[in-house]
């Protein structure tokens, strides 16, 4: 029986420099988890409660290590993405094309804080109007689509990986000249609440590191890259196969490790920034408030830093974004359109805000909450798939990988559920 769980140890030997040439897919799901909504909420926390959200991140980046595993392992076994297992096994059209629905809403909220996010940044760096800035983010994201569409998958994640070392300079650099209190760190880790705002900011901490989009990508991501595999495979190619896959397997979960570790490091240090330098100062409740509190309490330098990070986190979440987008709806309706069309398709709604004028950074919480309401509908069924034999032959989960699997899902569901409750409530 081959070990499939994923604290197992790897069973094979695989030589360090092809186990490196097989990283890369969970760097670019990655980058989903350090997108302009991770930064908004993540740093209006740290401005609003000081460090008492810290747990949150820790917790939400373990849960995320668990399930892009997951999802990688769903791509790597089967050699089809998440949404093209679903649209085989949701036989009737109605509920297909439902499920598609709200899959694409929580594809266009992405969407909506990584434009918004890239145009914030401009207009900090070089004030470029938003409504320009977010036709420019988009452009760009344009061009990083049609290398992944002409280039294939490798160039496409050199390119994601060296905007997310950008992205980990700048939202780093800030903690360096102005470390955090490490007992309000400690502190921080203790689970609780303070009141509704704190719940609400949990939940937009949560949508914004385990993205549904991240969860739909990330077995997509690794189908490009090594292509099918044949879980029930007969006799000699059966142990051929299993070979290649356990070594997949052992690749992607370093993969994820990085990934994760680096994401996580980069999300609770925004949230460290806020705590330790712009609690309680006045007008840092917006992205623009929070660059000029950095730029007069630590230097123009380090808001110059936390501009040019929040632009690299806006180009190369919302290229991610867009290549998610169009393997849901392939693999939802069996229906692709070309990604450059989508592209423009799902930009008017980002210009839209932009052009309206409503508040860049309300815009961004908001989303991350519609991400975590979209969080169950990827969730439950990708671990429900993974802990099945008839999909994933030996590799389905072990009895504890499904219970982690599951208790992350009710975590999530009961804290989008609270947060529902109060604010229909008005609590």
């Amino acid at each position: 029986m081959p070990k499939n769980d994923v604290l197992a140890t790897p069973t094979s030997h695989v030589a360090p420099t092809r186990s490196l040439w097989l990283l890369g897919p969970a760097l670019v799901a990655g980058v989903a988890y350090l997108d302009p909504g991770n930064v908004a909420s993540n740093m209006t926390a740290g401005a609003q409660y000081g460090y008492l959200l810290v747990w949150i991140v820790v917790v939400g980046n373990v849960m995320a290590w668990l399930i892009q595993y997951l999802s990688a392992k769903l791509g790597v076994v089967t050699g089809q993405s998440l949404p093209q297992v679903l649209g085989a096994r949701i036989r009737r059209p109605w509920a297909r094309r439902a499920y598609w629905l709200q899959a694409e809403l929580v594809a266009m909220a992405t969407d909506l804080a990584e434009v918004i996010g890239g145009a914030v940044a401009l207009n900090l760096l070089f004030d470029v109007p938003l409504l320009l800035g977010g036709v420019i983010t988009g452009a760009v994201s344009m061009i990083l689509l049609a290398v992944q569409s002409r280039r294939g998958p490798r160039p496409f994640e050199f390119v994601i990986i060296g905007l997310m070392a950008i992205i980990t300079v700048g939202f780093v650099a800030g903690l360096f000249i102005a470390p955090p209190d490490p007992s309000g760190v400690v502190g921080g880790l203790v689970p609780r609440f303070e009141d509704t705002g704190s719940v609400l900011l949990a939940a937009s901490i949560l949508g914004a590191t385990i993205m549904p989009h991240a969860i739909y990508a990330h077995s997509s991501l690794t189908r490009d890259r090594f292509g099918s595999a044949t879980a029930h495979a007969p006799t000699e190619a059966a142990r051929t196969e299993t070979s290649r896959i356990r070594r997949l397997l052992t690749a992607t979960r370093w993969d994820v490790s990085i990934a994760m570790l680096i994401a996580g490091s980069v999300n609770l240090s925004i949230l460290l920034l806020a705590a330790a330098n712009l609690a309680g100062v006045e007008g840092t409740d917006s992205l623009e408030g929070a660059h000029a509190a950095l730029a007069a309490g630590l230097g123009p330098v380090v808001a110059t830093f936390f501009a040019v990070g929040l632009l690299a986190s806006g180009l190369a979440s919302t290229s991610v974004g867009a290549y998610a987008g169009a393997e849901i709806m392939h693999g939802l309706l069996r229906v692709r359109i070309p990604l450059l069309a989508r592209r423009l398709v799902t930009l008017i709604p980002a210009l839209a805000i932009l052009g309206a004028g409503v508040d860049p950074t309300l815009a961004l919480v908001l989303s991350q909450v519609v991400l975590s309401f979209g969080i169950p509908f990827a969730l439950i069924p990708l671990v429900a798939l993974t802990a099945q034999k008839r999909t994933l032959g030996a590799w389905a989960n072990r009895a504890w990988t499904t219970a982690a699997g599951v208790t992350a899902s009710v975590l999530l569901i009961a804290l989008n559920g609270a947060l529902l409750w109060l604010v229909l409530t008005g609590a």
